[in-house]
């Protein structure tokens, strides 16, 4: 990946990549909070549960292809690709970080 980012990150997008719900799942902090366009996924078990239904299951693999530091966060932009309806969709990240571990991270399409 060439873009400079945080080694957990990097994990995430690369676990991503694979498919690979157990990386996917490695650096989120058990009380993270996932937020899918608009709705909240909160603990690990919570996460893993939508990652594997709404991700992993279409293969959706995000593809970041910008980041930058905004208010604190790490904010990806770039393509996701998969068995989904109107693929690939362009789509932002954004995690906090709190340590070594993932916070929160808030997905969103783009209109």
């Amino acid at each position: 990946m060439s873009l400079n980012l945080p080694a957990l990150i990097a994990d995430y997008i690369e676990a991503n990549r694979r498919l690979d719900l157990d990386g996917m799942m490695k650096h989120f902090a058990p009380d993270a909070v996932f937020t899918d366009n608009g709705k909240d996924f909160v603990g690990k078990a919570a996460i893993a549960k939508m990652l594997k239904d709404e991700a992993i299951a279409v293969k959706a693999i995000f593809e970041p292809d910008a980041a930058r530091e905004e208010d604190g966060a790490i904010v990806l932009e770039g393509p996701a690709h998969g068995e989904f309806p109107g693929s690939p969709l362009r789509f932002t990240y954004r995690f906090t970080m709190n340590g070594d571990a993932i916070k929160t991270l808030e997905t969103t399409v783009w209109a």
